[in-house]
């Protein structure tokens, strides 16, 4: 496996082409691909924080992450899009998965559990918006490095 470099609209494509339940974004600040034997078979998009009270600058959230069922893509893929989020200076990458989801690819790839969040939607009578992911409860793991950490120089990730 290795990671390549994909623009929006290639990873919309495969997005529309494969997620179980999200359509595809309509902006990121970066995106990785993931090729077996010269095949695009996963892709994850990174972005801002959804959620108001998380999108402090310092903080990136994996918004689509997608294969073709290829074994270990999906822990490839997190550990890649901690590594260049860390890289780039940010503190802390977060991402929700859906309750019945177990959360191998994110414990093998050394992120954390950091709890629940409530089933609700994001339309409101102030902001009317279709939703469009499942309604239900999430789980939101992390993945962190204190603030004076620098890459290269002997930081280590928060287990």
């Amino acid at each position: 496996m290795r990671a390549v470099p994909l623009e929006l609209k290639q990873a919309n494509a495969f997005v529309e082409r494969l997620h179980r339940h999200h359509p595809p974004v309509h902006r990121d600040k970066f995106r990785i691909g993931c090729e077996k034997d010269g095949k695009l078979v996963g892709v994850v998009q990174i972005a801002r924080p959804v959620a108001r009270g998380l999108d402090d600058g310092k903080t990136v959230e994996v918004v689509r992450l997608c294969t073709d069922g290829t074994p270990n893509v999906c822990s490839f893929l997190y550990g890649r899009a901690a590594r260049i989020a860390r890289e780039m200076g940010y503190q802390r990458i977060v991402t929700y998965i859906l309750d019945s989801e177990i959360g191998s690819s994110l414990k093998a790839a050394g992120w954390r559990f950091d709890g629940m969040t409530d089933a609700k939607s994001w339309d409101c009578p102030s902001r009317p918006r279709q939703t469009k992911a499942p309604v239900c409860a999430k789980q939101r793991w992390i993945k962190q490095w204190t603030e004076t950490s620098k890459p290269g120089c002997g930081a280590k990730m928060e287990d």
